[in-house]
């Protein structure tokens, strides 16, 4: 039987430090935050990064449509998903304004492009190669209304490749932006298929995800194994995200496990708490296991009590 049924690995808290997200500090900044009427959600298909962007005032924008917009790394194409529905509250540094409608012209050079990244991405594996350096190339990207060329990169360690850019410069007579990205960064770019068997989060539903805890798989109840709550990149499940808020809020009018209680005569702790089913479980002292609806557990003056 043991060769066919695995012991379930459960990690360490150092182990699972290596799956979880940094948490993220926010950078000071003036800006303020706004609730524009006319919002629109704009992705980047090259990197599938998402872009609030309100239109100027001659434009009329409609989902699938492509535009001209101003970006971090500058003027570029973007598809038009649509229009929030709801208003949404955001950094007012966080909204562009959409230059103009994209052109046929400008579609045609973007299929172009397409073809000289392929190019472009052989030539940067050979200098690569060439240089020795620690690199795994991810994409490569012409900037439409700019002559610009971004290369995405991945690397262990931070990597000196000066001499690299000089090359790529002397071979391409335009500017050259090499940016080391994240796993999860990674992930968004390639695209792939989740354990769910759906798109990866990341790159189908939304770029713009708060860091992924362990904190978040504990309150869920989940198996503290790897392989179970970490995605292709390695990283914590993005979907463990989504659902932590409501995780929560149930809990704050749930007891805690742990939690010792009097009930039927005997002594009980709390052991296990499903939210979703609403259903809790003890154990007492007489070796009796019972599961509760979390309905009759109520507090009153601080404690916690068994209704019958």
């Amino acid at each position: 039987m043991s060769d066919v049924f695995e012991e379930e690995e459960i990690l360490d808290d150092s182990e699972l430090q290596k799956i979880e997200d940094e948490e993220k500090t926010e950078e000071k900044t003036d800006s303020t935050f706004v609730c524009p009427e006319h919002l629109y959600k704009l992705k980047l298909e090259y990197s599938s990064e998402g872009i609030y962007a309100v239109p100027n005032e001659s434009l009329v924008l409609k989902p699938g449509d492509y535009v001209i917009v101003p970006t971090r790394y500058g003027r570029d194409l973007a598809v038009v998903l649509g229009k929030s529905e709801h208003l949404v509250e955001i950094k007012e540094d966080d909204i562009v304004t959409v230059i103009r409608h994209a052109t046929k012209t400008d579609l045609e050079k973007s299929e172009e492009y397409k073809e000289k990244e392929k190019e472009a991405f052989k030539i940067f594996r050979e200098k690569v190669e060439y240089h020795r350096l620690d690199m795994k190339l991810i994409a490569t990207h012409y900037l439409l209304d700019e002559p610009k060329i971004l290369f995405f990169f991945t690397s262990e360690n931070r990597v000196d490749f000066r001499e690299l850019v000089k090359d790529l410069v002397s071979i391409f007579k335009m500017r050259i932006e090499l940016r080391q990205i994240g796993v999860r960064d990674e992930a968004r770019i390639t695209g792939g298929l989740g354990v769910c068997g759906r798109p990866f989060c990341c790159n189908a539903v939304s770029d713009r995800l708060c860091p992924v805890s362990i904190r978040m798989a504990k309150d869920q109840n989940l198996s503290l194994n790897s392989m179970k709550i970490s995605g292709q990149c390695g990283r914590l499940l993005c979907c463990l995200a989504y659902e932590h808020d409501w995780y929560s809020e149930s809990r704050k009018n749930l007891p805690h496990e742990g939690l010792r209680i009097k009930y039927d005569g005997t002594n009980f702790r709390v052991t296990d708490i499903n939210p979703i089913t609403s259903m809790i479980k003890i154990n007492g002292e007489d070796g009796r296991i019972i599961e509760i609806a979390a309905s009759r557990f109520k507090k009153r003056e601080g404690r916690w009590f068994i209704a019958n």
